[in-house]
């Protein structure tokens, strides 16, 4: 069974929403990231990963450009990638893109579900708060 642990949403301004998610909900800052495809900062439960993207002009992976805010995709945590990877294909998902790794950047895989929606799947967790 895979587990949804992460929930990455893009945003104008990282540090206006990561501190916003800080004070108002007490996620905790886990990490972050400065890298040629956008940058992050991560926020944690203890249990789920929060990651605030941002896409400055000339960078890749963004949505709508960089003053876009909304929902950038989700991820699941799997213990078997490749079986997973099977059924999303069975079902008409389809393989989207290999994360490039970056200091600070998860490499995990991307796919697309049967309505495009884009979503990660990896057998390692994203970084989380000791709650």
């Amino acid at each position: 069974m895979g587990k949804l642990r992460h929930v990455a949403i893009q945003v104008p301004d990282l540090e206006k929403a990561a501190t916003f998610y800080e004070n108002v909900f007490e996620l905790k800052r886990v990490g972050s990231a400065v890298s040629p495809i956008g940058n992050a900062i991560s926020l944690s439960d203890g249990t789920m990963n929060l990651t605030l993207l941002h896409f400055p002009e000339g960078t890749k992976g963004g949505k709508g450009g960089p003053d876009w805010a909304g929902l950038h995709h989700i991820g699941f945590v799997v213990e078997d990638e490749a079986a997973t990877d099977a059924k999303i294909k069975e079902f008409g998902g389809e393989f989207f893109m290999q994360l490039e790794a970056h200091p600070g950047v998860d490499a995990e895989k991307k796919y697309k579900d049967v309505n495009g929606v884009v979503f990660d799947m990896s057998s390692h967790d994203w970084l989380q708060s000791k709650s």
